[in-house]
Formats: structure tokens, C-alpha cells, sequence
């Protein structure tokens, strides 16, 4: 499975799990915007990796939605 780290460019909207220094914190899920980039901790820096769990499309992205 891909990981991505901060700074990276987001490639899909969705769910993705953090994993974090584990001296620092336990897993836990995030949502993330397709194009943003994927942020530093404020605890342990770059540390972080994150992977999709379940894409979803951004509601402005979406043909079904006025935005």
C-alpha cells in the first residue's frame, strides 16, 4: 500500500490513516482534500505517514452538485 509523507501532494480525496511516531500517539483517521499537501505533526514533525483508506470524490468535484 502506498504511504505518503508531509509535503507530499494529496493524490485522492478520502479517508487515510496516520500513523504517527508511536512514542507520540496511536493511529487514527483523517480526511484529506485531493491536491492540498499533507501536513507535518505539530508534535513529532515529519514522522508522519499517511495512506487511503477509502477514496471519496469532494462534493465541489461532484457533477451531481452546484458549487
Amino acid at each position: 500500500m502506498a504511504q505518503y509523507k508531509p509535503g507530499d501532494e494529496v493524490p485522492r480525496s478520502g479517508i487515510y490513516k496516520v500513523i504517527h511516531d508511536r512514542r507520540h500517539t496511536q493511529e487514527h483517521e483523517v480526511t484529506v482534500i485531493k491536491g492540498k499537501r499533507f501536513p507535518p505533526c505539530n508534535h513529532c514533525g515529519n514522522h508522519p505517514r499517511f495512506e487511503l483508506v477509502r477514496a471519496a470524490f469532494h462534493i465541489n468535484n461532484s457533477e451531481w452538485f452546484k458549487h
